[in-house]
């Protein structure tokens, strides 16, 4: 009599842990993306007037940006390190250091004094921050995907690893909403303490998600995992699953590359050489985030649904076509086109593949290597696809006299990235305990996967 009654205890139990660890995966994604964009948006608006006075406006807002770029170099840095002690020690302690050090970093630069007070150490302090936040940011992606993936119910890891991922429109919509309000005060207020108000609201924002990540127990696939423990799990990673590591940087590297071509290569191509107005672009990847994170919970539901091989190629056959017809869309003048095109592209094309990248690439690791594979993969392809993509797809442009080269560069690599997702098979029903234990590396990493999908 007292066996169901137990049982039933437990699947609550399991399901409470589960809403827990989504909920713990979101607000790190949230704070992360907030922070991101709110970064990105002082380069351009504030940092160069209040750190990088002294120069003439064009050299100031190079500088700034210069400063903004610093941040991607310690990624790869976040990823190995907090990789390493997550596979060894565990996820939790590194779910509450990866959103305390981003968070720290941005309350720190809403409290940094403006270069008339303390001349160049102002901008000393914005890039040591910055690195600080670099550092941060290059381990929550894993700490903060396996939250969710590795305590997800049997045939739900699609959808609990998509509400992950919408801690990114999320906060892309809350950053700018913020922004946009401070920006409503006189430029004396602003520039002197108005624009230090959404950094220091994310130190608020930061206790909240460490308070509901405090509380999280570990992961359940961490804690029943039988496999070994690596002693450096970045080199085992090489060693042992070099193919899974090549296929998730392949695979991510349509959505890196896509979102920078329409978005931060299209919107300078489309002011400068095109004559259009880019603020009605800026509108439309706002209706785009909006529309993103209504979607990601179905489509990680269908990826559980018919799996994750079908869902990622459709997204990035989106992109690759989508893609083509972006700029002669753009030549139309048509805001309403625009936007349609930009929710097509971005919000699904790129979406089919981004809320379903936490999942598919976790189910090609082996527990005791997946942190490190995770972060690996997705700061690796942030260097190698996202990072140049603009600078590429501005010297092709110049060099033929046309935005269709990088068009044509935006398609070779979706067709790179399908290849990807093709070698790496079904993944979807693998069982995350066994990956590790089950892959042999002799054989192609496209059979382990079919195998484990039987």
């Amino acid at each position: 009599m007292t066996t169901p009654s137990r049982g039933t205890a437990a699947a609550r139990a399991e399901a409470q842990t589960a809403r827990r660890a989504t909920t713990a995966a979101f607000a790190g994604a949230f704070i992360e993306w907030y922070d991101f964009y709110l970064y990105g948006t002082a380069s351009a608006l504030i940092f160069p007037k209040v750190f990088f006075p002294e120069t003439s406006p064009e050299l100031a807002l190079i500088q700034s940006f210069a400063a903004f770029a610093v941040g991607f170099l310690t990624r790869p840095l976040g990823a190995i390190l907090f990789g390493h002690f997550g596979d060894k020690i565990g996820r939790k302690p590194m779910l509450l250091l990866t959103v305390l050090l981003i968070g720290i970093g941005t309350f720190g630069i809403g409290l940094i004094p403006g270069a008339g007070t303390i001349g160049v150490w102002a901008a000393v302090l914005l890039i040591a921050l910055r690195l600080v936040q670099g550092v941060g940011i290059g381990g929550e992606f894993g700490g903060g995907s396996l939250a969710a993936l590795e305590n997800a119910p049997k045939g739900k890891r699609g959808l609990m690893g998509s509400f992950h991922q919408m801690g990114t429109p999320a906060g892309l919509l809350v950053s700018t909403g913020v922004f946009a309000l401070v920006k409503m005060l006189p430029d004396a207020a602003l520039f002197d303490w108005g624009w230090r108000i959404p950094f220091l609201l994310s130190g608020v924002l930061t206790l909240g998600a460490f308070y509901i990540r405090r509380h999280l127990p570990e992961t359940k696939s961490f804690v029943e995992d039988s496999e070994s423990t690596r002693k450096i799990p970045f080199f085992s990673l090489i060693r042992e699953n070099w193919r899974g590591l090549l296929i998730g940087i392949g695979a991510r590297m349509a959505d890196a590359v896509t979102y920078n071509v329409i978005n931060v290569f299209a919107i300078s191509y489309a002011t400068t050489y095109m004559g259009l107005d880019g603020s009605y672009l800026l509108t439309g990847f706002i209706i785009s985030a909006g529309v993103q994170i209504c979607i990601l919970p179905f489509i990680g539901h269908l990826s559980d649904r018919i799996g994750r091989r079908p869902v990622y190629i459709s997204g990035i056959v989106l992109c690759a076509i989508g893609g083509t017809l972006y700029f002669p869309a753009l030549q139309l003048g048509s805001p309403v086109i625009t936007w349609l095109m930009i929710v097509l592209v971005h919000a699904i094309g790129t979406g089919s593949m981004f809320a379903i990248q936490g999942a598919f690439f976790a189910e090609l690791f082996g527990t005791r290597m997946r942190y490190t594979g995770l972060g690996v993969v997705y700061q690796g392809s942030a260097l190698l696809g996202g990072a140049p993509t603009p600078a590429i797809a501005l010297a092709l442009s110049i060099a033929f006299g046309s935005y269709w080269p990088a068009v044509i560069y935006l398609v070779t690599i979706c067709i790179i990235s399908i290849v990807c997702v093709v070698l790496a098979g079904e993944t979807s029903r693998v069982d995350l305990n066994e990956v590790g234990r089950r892959r042999d590396d002799s054989e192609p990493h496209s059979a382990v996967a079919e195998k484990e999908t039987v």
